[in-house]
């Protein structure tokens, strides 16, 4: 199971945090021992694209860690005051200049170990014009068959390509959600 934080200080006053259940709650919270501020830590989200171009998909090789070297699609935190959407047609534009027409919501993937939940859109490029961002030491298109399967950064970028591989192989995609343990 995963593990906060574990919130040391309260953010309003400074004080010291303790945990303990509030009344009417049902988990421990980090609450502040002198002003009582109760503090909620929640689950981070990652927001990215299926960046595609005829038969072949985008991927961008991390300059960054974690995985520093390997291959991902273009993804990043969710950022205060933007959507899902957004977000991910940020990190597209961030990680690979690449410019889009963003599709449907593809995969939600919650990384419960990480505390993360990862939203992927599909989405269509409108030119081959683009370029490695100051995260990404290259951008490339890829078919299926050339994919880096063993290079791949993180789980929920493997399981959203092997899922973008089947419907299309299907003639359907449908949004997926599942969970990476």
């Amino acid at each position: 199971m995963f593990q906060s934080r574990r919130i040391r200080h309260c953010r309003v006053c400074g004080h010291p945090a303790r945990y303990a259940v509030p009344p009417e709650d049902t988990r421990e919270r980090a609450i502040c021992t002198a002003c009582g501020e109760i503090h909620y830590e929640n689950p981070i989200n990652v927001v990215g694209t299926v960046p595609v171009w005829g038969d072949q998909v985008l991927l961008c090789r991390r300059a960054i860690e974690p995985r520093h070297g390997l291959w991902t699609l273009p993804a990043g935190f969710l950022e205060l005051g933007e959507s899902t959407a957004e977000g991910a047609m940020r990190e597209t534009d961030e990680e690979a200049g690449a410019r889009i027409e963003l599709g449907a919501l593809f995969t939600v993937l919650n990384v419960v170990s990480a505390g993360q939940v990862h939203f992927f859109y599909l989405a269509r490029l409108h030119d081959t014009d683009f370029a490695p961002g100051p995260e990404t030491l290259e951008t490339r298109l890829f078919r299926e068959h050339e994919l880096p399967w063993d290079e791949l950064a993180f789980r929920t970028v493997r399981e959203t390509l092997r899922l973008f591989f089947a419907d299309r192989e299907r003639g359907r995609f449908e949004v997926h959600a599942g969970d990476i343990r």
